[in-house]
């Protein structure tokens, strides 16, 4: 291979050659020892020290930096963007000069193997060393087959069938030719005004760390050699999911408490699942931007937890720290971003146009840019890039796996599962008597925004629209008609449509009402300041009820809205966020009754924005509710509770709770104890119950929330068969940080709540003894 040869050739004066290539028997690339020394790369100085990071191919790596010059190393920090056009990917004739000069390390938003293929050649075939480009997209949430938003995944409460769906994501993309994906997002993520809350697990820090190791697990597989295993990013660091007023990009002020207790521990988990790159946060932390943060990417990332893999931007977040007031120029701007150990820049150009420089004057030392190649190259080697920088560009294997059918049948489960059912007044499910259906709204028939935000490579021609859906699923002597209504709009509320609608519903024996928001009003850029229904969505809602006609209410959104009038007056109300590709087909399913809905809230629905943001595990204050005295925590013009609390979610069987027990009163901090309940399938059909385990600390040197989810086990029973779930406390799980921020188990007693949802629990108690 040509390639092989041009590095052969300038590799032979440095007697290299055998670190470089792996021999052509050696099948075991990606499994060095990691515990072998790091490449030495240079002393850092006192005031930006060099993070020596522990390689996993220190000498493979050593031997390409001993080739480079200083402008091949800063183009190794550069990663750009490819554009789009009607036939895919392009990428601009500036930026095809840029890989043939090396000044780029990767692109993003590239993909297919003939777009991958054509750039690599340009980065291994027309530069000096002939080093490979990375290629990364926003596999989010599915490459081509398209699954449910994250925030709808999570409402499975179950992680092992994500970490499935982002195994097929990693399949049909590193078939696609990619390398690296820019997922899990694992903020903490409070407050529905941020559209980026879609994106997320929800507001509890267990399930956002969780579903952050599943997805990971997901992609990266258990060996990145493989060519069905993709990089997996862990996003925004840190506290993003914090935005004041849930206004994007918005600044974050919250205390080091709350950022270690609530924030970080998702992060922890990724870092000890071996995620390879983290990305930076937009927002700042304590005052500091956070891709110029020292804190948080050398203090703890490096550190305190021994991060090995490299840090990316977002989106020209070195640039940004500008306008932010902490840098004085795009200059002082890389300085401040290397010497926090950021690694790559996305978009902003800097580290090219202003690293030599800045090394030249003294003010950086090119071992910092080393080590900062180092990692990047270790990547490469890692993915086997440099053993074979076209392994990825198979044509044959992207056309037999983009949207296999086993891809698609898995898609249409995990959308079932993501459905959740928040009110049933014996409407559902659907019967055969109902012949003349009503489809209504202007999520009815829409095949493109059911992707949701960030749905990579997925196309609206694909996915199957509820109308459609539901024609598939209904016998032939049912007939089905449709009528959007209103536009899908935040500005346009134009009512020209609610006539037709209405005069439809008066016709029909069932309404399924479609609304919501479109893909882009969740999402990056997309904070709201209300959580209503957009445009004329409730005028349609409230005429449609005045003609009689029962109305199943279905939600397509990326965050919960305020449908307070909805849950007094309409009969049945499904929650489907955005669920892909097999939308349709998962509604029609659940409303037929072919699935039993099982899925749960991830995050408390409120019952107005003005509650927002209104968590389960807030604290108790010092003046806790009490609807009968004035003087109290409490608002006056609204309840206090949400419209539906964390965990909540209906089923067509019902499920009973009883004879919860603990095995031990007592025990010492570093014990255990049982946790064992009885739940009872009462209902009359089979289905899947989740059953939740949270505590409290009631008193303690630091106060504590009034809950905490600590487990959960999803079960499957028959009609009247029980089950004794059982779990395993460890005061491990309890621990919390004292004043010092150390944590800690003091003495005294523990609550524990176990039910179906956090606002309906059975309760015990034990205590912590010396």
């Amino acid at each position: 291979m040509h390639y092989k040869k041009q590095l052969y050739t300038l590799l032979i004066p440095f007697l290299l050659i055998s670190f470089i290539f792996v021999n052509a028997s050696d099948q075991s690339i990606a499994k060095e020892n990691l515990t072998d020394p790091p490449a030495v790369t240079g002393q850092g100085s006192a005031d930006s020290p060099i993070r020596i990071t522990p390689l996993r191919h220190p000498e493979k790596v050593d031997s390409v930096l001993a080739l480079m010059t200083l402008e091949e190393k800063v183009g190794q920090l550069n990663l750009l963007s490819s554009g789009f056009a009607e036939t895919g990917p392009v990428l601009s004739e500036q930026y095809r000069e840029m890989i043939g000069e090396a000044k780029l390390g990767g692109v993003f938003n590239a993909h297919t193997v003939e777009h991958t293929l054509d750039l690599q050649r340009v980065a291994v075939e027309e530069t000096r060393l002939g080093i490979p480009l990375l290629f990364a997209f926003d596999v989010i949430h599915g490459h081509r087959t398209i699954f449910p938003v994250p925030l709808a995944e999570a409402s499975t409460w179950d992680p092992d069938l994500i970490e499935k769906a982002s195994r097929i994501a990693a399949k049909e993309s590193a078939a696609a030719g990619l390398h690296w994906t820019f997922t899990p997002m694992i903020d903490v993520s409070p407050d529905p005004r941020w559209g980026r809350i879609v994106e997320s697990s929800g507001e509890d820090p267990l399930l956002n760390k969780l579903f952050g190791v599943a997805r990971i697990k997901g992609f990266q597989g258990d060996d990145l050699y493989e060519l069905d295993t993709i990089m997996a990013t862990a996003k925004h660091f840190a506290a993003y999911g914090m935005a004041e007023a849930g206004r994007d990009y918005n600044t974050v002020d919250i205390s080091e408490r709350t950022l270690r207790e609530v924030h970080l521990p998702a992060f922890k988990a990724a870092v000890d699942a071996d995620v390879r790159t983290f990305m930076t946060a937009f927002n700042e932390y304590d005052g500091v931007p956070a891709t110029g943060s020292d804190y948080l990417f050398n203090r703890i990332l490096r550190d305190e937890w021994g991060f090995d893999g490299f840090v990316v931007t977002d989106y020209t977040a070195i640039m940004e720290l500008i306008p932010h007031g902490y840098a004085r120029d795009e200059a002082h701007a890389a300085e401040l971003a290397l010497n926090a150990n950021v690694d790559m820049d996305m978009m902003s150009n800097i580290f090219l146009e202003e690293l030599p420089a800045l090394v030249e004057q003294g003010i950086i030392l090119e071992e910092q840019i080393d080590m900062a190649v180092a990692r990047i190259l270790d990547m490469k080697f890692e993915l086997g890039l440099f053993e074979d920088p076209y392994r990825y560009s198979d044509y044959e294997r992207e056309a037999e796996t983009i949207m296999r059918e086993d891809f698609l049948d898995f898609a249409l489960e995990v959308a079932e599962k993501s459905i959740v059912l928040l009110k049933n007044d014996d409407l559902l499910p659907l019967t055969e008597e109902k012949k003349n259906i009503a489809v209504i709204g202007p999520l009815g028939d829409n095949q493109y925004d059911v992707m949701g935000s960030w749905s990579a490579a997925g196309e609206a021609s694909d996915n199957i629209s509820l109308l459609e859906g539901l024609t598939n699923a209904v016998a032939s002597d049912v007939q089905i008609e449709f009528a959007q209504g209103v536009p899908l709009s935040l500005d346009d509320a134009s009512t020209d449509g609610i006539e037709e609608a209405v005069q439809l519903a008066k016709e029909s024996d069932v309404v399924i009402l479609a609304l919501g928001e479109g893909r882009h009003m969740s999402g990056e850029a997309a904070s709201r300041t209300t959580l209503t229904l957009p445009g004329a969505q409730q005028e349609l809602l409230e005429a449609i009820h005045e003609t009689g006609t029962p109305v199943v209410l279905v939600l397509m959104a990326g965050r919960p809205l305020e449908i307070n009038w909805a849950n007094e007056h309409i009969p049945a109300i499904v929650n489907a966020f955005y669920l892909g590709t097999r939308t349709g087909d998962a509604i029609a399913s659940v409303l037929y009754g072919n699935h039993n809905p099982s899925g749960k809230l991830t995050f408390s629905w409120p019952y107005t924005v003005g509650q927002v943001p209104n968590v389960y595990y807030q604290k108790k204050t010092g003046r806790p509710i009490d609807p009968n005295q004035r003087y109290t925590s409490k608002f006056i013009d609204a309840p206090n509770d949400p419209l539906y609390p964390f965990g909540y979610g209906l089923s067509y069987t019902s499920f009973q709770y009883d004879d919860l027990t603990l095995d031990k009163d007592e025990i010492r901090n570093d014990g255990n104890l049982t946790v064992s309940v009885k739940v009872t399938n009462s209902g009359d059909v089979a289905g899947h119950e989740i059953v939740q385990l949270y505590t409290r600390k009631m008193v303690a040197s630091v106060t504590q929330p009034v809950r905490l989810l600590r487990d959960f086990e999803k079960i499957y029973l028959e009609p009247a068969e029980s089950k004794i779930v059982e779990f395993q406390l460890n005061a491990s799980q309890l621990t919390y940080l004292d004043q010092q921020l150390n944590p800690v188990l003091e003495p005294g007693e523990v609550r524990v709540y176990v039910g179906t949802n956090v606002a309906q629990t059975l309760e015990s108690e034990f205590l912590i003894v010396e």
